[in-house]
């Protein structure tokens, strides 16, 4: 197989399991990408949050107008822009945010075990350093 066709394949196969196993969440998508993206980026405007997730400013704005009503994000003045916020993981995004990822890993953790073999397995966990190279290089282009 060629590396465009190879590139192609990788592309669709991630793609799909990434949408099936965010499809056993117990929360909306646009919460757990907005919990997630603080998780990972830290405090973040709304506009930000938006960005990363490459969404509207008002699909953004939705999901976090939500998350604020539930407690799960706090949001206090920007430090250098009095005209935005900043949204924080309260603890109990945090939490929640945790317990969606053991959901998700337990989810898919079982399938593996019953959908492959011992030796797929195998093969599955040797990718993961080549998939993580790979991220690695994409995001330092």
């Amino acid at each position: 197989m060629d590396d465009q066709r190879l590139a192609e394949e990788l592309r669709s196969t991630i793609g799909h399991l990434v949408r099936t196993v965010r499809g056993a969440d117990t929360m909306p998508s646009g919460e757990a990408a907005v919990l997630g993206h603080l998780d990972r980026g830290g405090p973040l405007t709304t506009a930000d949050v938006a960005h990363r997730w490459g969404v509207s400013h008002q699909s953004a704005a939705r999901a976090v107008k939500d998350l604020l009503a539930q407690g799960l994000v706090r949001s206090e003045a920007h430090p250098s822009d009095g005209r935005k916020l900043l949204l924080h993981l309260t603890p109990a995004g945090r939490d929640r945010l945790a317990a969606e990822r053991r959901r998700r890993a337990d989810w898919l953790g079982a399938a593996i075990g019953e959908a492959l073999t011992p030796e797929e397995r195998h093969t599955l966990a040797a990718a993961l350093p080549l998939l993580g190279r790979l991220d690695a290089y994409l995001k330092g282009k």
